[in-house]
C-alpha cells in the first residue's frame, strides 16, 4: 500500500476521533453563576475586576476566559444582593479583584476533577485599604453520568468548580463587617 493510499485510509478513522472527542468550549459564564441567596446585603457598589483567566482555543480544553468570569461574578452579585449595585470602572464604593492563580484539569478519564484558586481581594475604594485577602479553593467533580462527552464533561467540571469558587469568595465577603 502506498503512502498516499494509506493516508486516505486513515482520513475518516481520524475524522471519526475528532467528531466523537468534539471540540473544546470556554467555560460559560451563566453556569458559573451563583444562584443561592447571601445572608447579607450591603447597601454599597462594587466594581469588578478579574485577572489570570485564559480564552479557550480551538486545540485546547475548556478555560475560563476574564470577561466570563467578571461577567459569571457580577451577575452572581446582583442575584443574591449581596451589594446594592455592580458599576463599571472607578466609581464604586468597594474594588473587587478576583485572580485565577491555578486550574488544574485532567486530560482524560471518565472522570474528571477539576482544582480552582482564585485570589479575592476587596478593596475599600475611598481609602485602598485591604477588606478582605483570601486564598479560595475549590473542587468539582464531573462523571460519565454528566456527559458521555469528553470535552462537555471536562467543561462541567471547570464551571462547577468556578461556581464553587465564586460562592466561597461571595460567602467570605458576606461575613465581613462594612
Amino acid at each position: 500500500m502506498t503512502a498516499t493510499a494509506k493516508r486516505f485510509a486513515a482520513a475518516p478513522v481520524v475524522a471519526v476521533v475528532l467528531v466523537l472527542a468534539g471540540c473544546a468550549a470556554p467555560a460559560s459564564k451563566e453556569a458559573m453563576e451563583v444562584p443561592v441567596a447571601v445572608a447579607k446585603k450591603f447597601p454599597y457598589s462594587v466594581d469588578v475586576t478579574t485577572a489570570g483567566g485564559a480564552e479557550t482555543g480551538a486545540m485546547d480544553s475548556s478555560n475560563i476566559s476574564n470577561a466570563d468570569l467578571k461577567a459569571a461574578i457580577e451577575s452572581s452579585i446582583t442575584k443574591t444582593g449581596l451589594f446594592k449595585t455592580v458599576v463599571q470602572g472607578a466609581g464604586g464604593d468597594y474594588d473587587l479583584t478576583v485572580t485565577v492563580v491555578h486550574l488544574s484539569k485532567p486530560s482524560f478519564g471518565l472522570t474528571f476533577t477539576v482544582n480552582m484558586e482564585a485570589g479575592w481581594v476587596l478593596t475599600k475604594a475611598s481609602d485602598k485599604s485591604i477588606v478582605m485577602r483570601k486564598s479560595i479553593q475549590s473542587t468539582h467533580t464531573a462523571t460519565f453520568s454528566d456527559s458521555a462527552v469528553g470535552v462537555t464533561r471536562l467543561r462541567l467540571a471547570v464551571e462547577g468548580a468556578a461556581r464553587a469558587n465564586i460562592t466561597q469568595g461571595l460567602e467570605a465577603i458576606a461575613a465581613l463587617n462594612l
